[in-house]
């Protein structure tokens, strides 16, 4: 009777243990297809970042002025049509002035210019939450603040794939 008992639970333990063994190849041949799949996605979505990343606008703005105009418009159009195989693209929207008025009314001009190229965008189909937006006033001018034609390079908002 004994030996049956101990045959029997011998037995018992083998099935059991062979269940366990079963149970953790699924688990770790599931694991490795996701890890896999992982892997391809984040590959896809560098190669979509790097292609994205090709593209970008500028905006031009006349002194003193946030309005976007007719070219300025033509351009995020341009924009946004080539964002369109993109949808998880983070856009950056950063807004410019040149050195004409004084320094806090330049980085406001430049946050509502920035403000306003995204509000374009928006309404073009990008959605807010891919954009982070800002201004930077006189930082980083794009050309001299010399002369007419440098300080219309740097009255401008710059919209780039980061």
């Amino acid at each position: 009777m004994m030996t049956r008992t101990v045959r029997a639970l011998a037995l018992a333990l083998l099935i059991a243990q062979g269940c366990s063994s079963g149970y953790n190849r699924a688990y770790e041949r599931e694991t490795q297809k996701l890890e896999t799949q992982a892997r391809a996605d984040d590959a896809r979505d560098k190669a979509q970042h790097a292609e994205a990343s090709r593209y970008a606008a500028v905006v031009y703005f006349d002194t003193g002025s946030a309005a976007i105009g007719q070219d300025g418009d033509r351009e995020l159009s341009w924009f946004v049509d080539k964002m369109q195989p993109y949808p998880k693209a983070q856009i950056l929207v950063q807004g410019f002035a040149d050195s004409t008025g004084g320094e806090e009314k330049n980085k406001s001009l430049s946050e509502d210019r920035a403000q306003a190229v995204a509000a374009a965008l928006g309404a073009k189909g990008i959605a807010a939450a891919r954009m982070d937006v800002r201004g930077f006033g006189v930082d980083s001018p794009a050309a001299t603040n010399v002369t007419p034609k440098g300080r219309n390079r740097n009255r401008r908002v710059e919209v780039t794939v980061r």
